[in-house]
């Protein structure tokens, strides 16, 4: 049985086109090129690989849990790329140094705490802001000196939605797509196939302050989609809404993933980051301090379980437990996060006791995050 990556595959004439059928699930991706290629599952990376021209590049491969998609590592042209990206305001330095880049149909997540430079990043991309050193390139456009070009083919989520209240849904749509220099025809044809991508088909010509905010936030997503952009880039679009709604949202992003739409996430919520990206980075202060696949990085800088301890008596336990429990104590105000390969012993220190409660989890994105980043509150936040 061949191997592909160091993981087993199974050559298969008829299970599957191409003839790859993944035997079991494949993680630690390594990229043998470049840059990741987030390709649907099995096809496109034999389609990738047998019509590259001359030798094959090397290449790993990976299950994504969620979308089912492979990422397969080629030596590929990035649909965006920052590096070494610097811009400060006065003596503040914001970016200092930022470079990461992202693979046509990737979703990459660009996480960090309020002030660590996130939003400059994005509208330095979008040629919104100058910066003061580095380069941006987006689908081969140097911005900002193309920058006017690159957003022709960019899709922009903003973090607060833009819409017009004067305006109906559909008219919201139409009018957007006019600042794209399209026509009303092409324009008129897209808006039932966008009002169908936001489930809102129904609510063609209703005002915008009828809406719910998740109705809001979905014709945002519509919006962006108005120009059919290659890259789409999203600044927290889930914020404020109730888990229904965002679970729409994410149904609707992974739909924009099979498309091979290449997506930017910016996101507080780290469980939204891991469901959707395959791959993240954390920045602090304006630096890239960790990037990777999510349970990658996981793996990599944490124990693989967490028990956290917290109640009336959460105070009096660790005193009396910390120094021979076979665990990495982080306390954040009444809560101890104790990370530990083995929960066991742990647990076992917890149990008669009626002064604390625990809960028993996997480690996860958000503990990367503190970790990365510290518990403390920023300045400003």
């Amino acid at each position: 049985m061949p191997r592909k990556g160091g993981r087993r595959v199974e050559q298969c004439a008829s299970s599957q086109p191409f003839g790859w059928h993944f035997e079991e699930p494949i993680c630690n991706v390594t990229t043998g090129g470049t840059f990741p290629l987030i390709a649907r599952y099995g096809a496109c990376v034999n389609k990738l690989c047998r019509a590259w021209p001359g030798p094959r590049p090397i290449y790993n491969i990976a299950m994504h849990a969620e979308t089912s998609t492979v990422v397969a590592a080629a030596a590929l042209k990035p649909a965006l790329r920052v590096h070494e990206l610097c811009k400060s305001y006065g003596d503040r330095r914001i970016v200092d140094g930022l470079s990461f880049a992202i693979a046509p149909g990737e979703c990459y997540g660009l996480l960090g705490p309020n002030g660590a430079g996130k939003t400059t990043t994005l509208r330095a991309l979008l040629g919104l802001t100058p910066f003061d050193s580095g380069t941006v390139e987006v689908l081969g456009f140097e911005v900002p000196a193309q920058a006017q070009d690159a957003r022709r083919r960019i899709g922009v989520v903003p973090q607060m939605d833009s819409l017009d209240p004067d305006f109906t849904v559909a008219e919201n749509l139409l009018v957007f797509g006019r600042y794209f220099g399209m026509r009303d025809a092409d324009i008129r044809a897209r808006i039932p196939e966008l009002l169908e991508f936001a489930a809102l088909t129904a609510k063609r010509n209703d005002r915008i302050n009828t809406l719910s905010g998740g109705m809001k936030r979905r014709l945002t997503l519509a919006r962006a989609m108005v120009n059919d952009p290659d890259v789409i880039v999203l600044d927290e679009p889930t914020t404020g809404l109730d888990p229904q709604a965002r679970h729409l949202v994410w149904e609707r992003l992974r739909a924009l993933l099979g498309q091979n739409k290449t997506i930017l996430l910016t996101t507080h919520f780290m469980d939204e980051a891991e469901r959707l990206c395959g791959r993240v980075g954390v920045i602090d202060h304006g630096h890239l301090v960790a990037e990777g696949a999510p349970h990658e990085l996981i793996g990599q800088h944490l124990e693989p379980y967490v028990v956290e301890v917290y109640g009336d008596g959460g105070e009096r336990w660790l005193a009396e437990h910390r120094h021979t429990l076979p665990a990495r104590i982080e306390v954040s105000g009444e809560t101890a996060f104790c990370y530990t390969d083995e929960p066991a012993p742990v647990v076992a220190a917890l149990h008669g006791r009626h002064d604390v409660r625990y809960l028993q989890r996997p480690a996860n994105l958000e503990d990367l995050f503190l970790r990365m980043t510290g518990r403390d509150m920023r300045e400003g936040t």
